[in-house]
């Protein structure tokens, strides 16, 4: 395969779907294969390079779950511990949640906190400013019991580091890893983003056309508050770099068994296009047999995503500049990558027939803290909406995302589904049931599907209750 090949479909992928700037890498046989297409900005263009920054959102969890272990390796941090032990001003909803949660359901969203909402009112954008409004968050299981994405969770493992350093995250990170790794192009602050090239992102107007999205990098809980699940900007080369440490032997900073074992899976996932399970942060899947870890990020109209094969000694990056069809530029990348590279094919379900009265079952509202899905039928097809609420965005003084339109889903077996056009093609996730004696992943105890009536849907590895229908 050669980086001229590469060139070709990363161009012709980036026009098709209208992206205006990307950076991709590949890690092959001890070799960087770097190709990079379009502009920083539609407004003030630049070309994009290797060292363009662009902001990698979630994939920042890598990096914080990461230096936690090495916190565990030098004896100051234990996996099993309560959270309290390192954070003793944690408050909660739920006192019995807030005793029982361990360190490790943080690391690997089974903590069973909702997704983020934590609103900086008073203007304090720290950790421990974040920490104090915990207890506004909805409980949504018991620690242990199921995974559900959290950004609040990861915020909460960075206030760990915090406490145990004695050092804000941020300076934690940059000590425990950034600096020895050499990784000075990965950053947390917009004066250090600033006096370099970076990617700006784009979102859609009602009309189609790209703008550049504002606030650059936009979440409720403030910059620093959530930098730990968020926060960081880093390049396609540092990517690149990090990527190699996780396929080494630790650097001398972690022992390899503590690194290679955040590969180990710790809770499965079902039906979940994040992947079969979690590891240590990392989520874990096949793709022909062949085991990868990896993890992605969306922030304001840009998208990352890393992808690791260890077997293979082989890595991926790709990052984009435009939402949403960033993302699903991303993933084609990803998928043309390990045809061409590795022979290695993945493959999505084929969906069954439209079924009326199954489309009836799952017709409905259904919510988290920051977001509301709509499940409708025309008698043809099931759609999935994906807004923002409104009182959000009314209370909001930042720009946020646009909602996502109605787009089709198919059904899958078991409750399961897979969306098929839209900024999410290509996601997978089920309906749950949970009638008395089944767990509340909405599976029965012997593993097999309950009866009841449906009660949620896990969508991108988060889960949102039915409110209506």
């Amino acid at each position: 395969m050669t980086q001229d090949e590469l060139a070709g479909f990363v161009a012709k992928t980036a026009e098709e779907f209208g992206i205006p700037g990307v950076a991709v890498g590949v890690l092959v046989e001890g070799q960087e294969v770097v190709v990079t297409h379009g502009v920083t900005s539609v407004d003030n263009p630049q070309p994009i390079d290797r060292n363009t920054l662009f902001h990698i959102a979630s994939v920042t969890k890598t990096f914080t779950a990461t230096a936690l272990l090495r916190l565990v390796s030098q004896g100051k941090v234990e996996l099993d511990a309560p959270v309290r032990r390192y954070v003793p001003e944690l408050n909660l909803m739920d006192e019995d949640v807030a005793e029982r949660i361990t360190v490790l359901n943080l690391l690997n969203h089974t903590a069973g906190l909702d997704w983020n909402l934590i609103d900086p009112d008073d203007g304090d954008l720290s950790l421990a400013a974040f920490v104090g409004k915990l207890a506004t968050l909805p409980i949504i299981a018991a620690p242990g019991s199921r995974a559900s994405y959290s950004q609040a969770g990861y915020n909460l493992a960075g206030r760990i580091i915090e406490n145990v350093t004695g050092m804000p995250y941020e300076k934690a990170i940059s000590d425990l890893l950034l600096e020895p790794l050499e990784l000075s192009n990965t950053v947390f602050d917009l004066d250090d983003v600033i006096i370099r090239k970076f990617a700006v992102g784009h979102n859609p107007d009602a009309d189609g056309t790209l703008r550049p999205a504002v606030p650059w990098k936009a979440n409720r809980a403030g910059e620093r508050g959530n930098n730990p699940g968020g926060g960081a900007v880093s390049t396609v080369g540092d990517l690149l770099r990090w990527a190699r440490f996780h396929l080494g032997t630790g650097d001398g900073l972690l022992p390899t068994e503590a690194l290679h074992g955040m590969r180990d899976e710790t809770i499965t996932l079902r039906a979940s296009t994040m992947g079969d399970g979690f590891g240590i942060c990392w989520f874990l899947r096949a793709v022909d047999g062949v085991r990868m870890i990896g993890h992605g990020g969306s922030g304001n109209g840009q998208y990352a995503e890393l992808l690791v094969v260890p077997d293979r000694d082989f890595a991926v990056v790709s990052l984009t500049n435009a939402g949403p069809d960033g993302y699903t530029f991303n993933q084609a990348v990803v998928r043309w990558v390990l045809e061409n590279y590795l022979g290695l094919v993945e493959r999505e379900p084929e969906p069954i027939a439209y079924d009326e009265t199954r489309a009836r079952e799952v017709v409905g509202r259904y919510e988290n803290d920051a977001m509301n899905l709509d499940v409708a039928s025309d008698g043809a097809q099931v759609t999935l909406a994906v807004e923002i609420k409104p009182e959000l965005r009314e209370a909001s003084d930042v720009e946020m995302p646009p909602d996502l339109a109605a787009a089709a889903i198919g059904f899958l077996p078991d409750d399961e589904y897979i969306v098929t056009a839209g900024g999410l093609a290509g996601q997978r996730g089920y309906f749950s049931r949970t009638p008395e004696g089944s767990t509340s992943d909405g599976s029965t105890t012997d593993g097999s599907t309950p009866d009841g009536p449906i009660t949620g849907i896990d969508l991108a590895g988060r889960l949102f209750t039915r409110t209506s229908s």
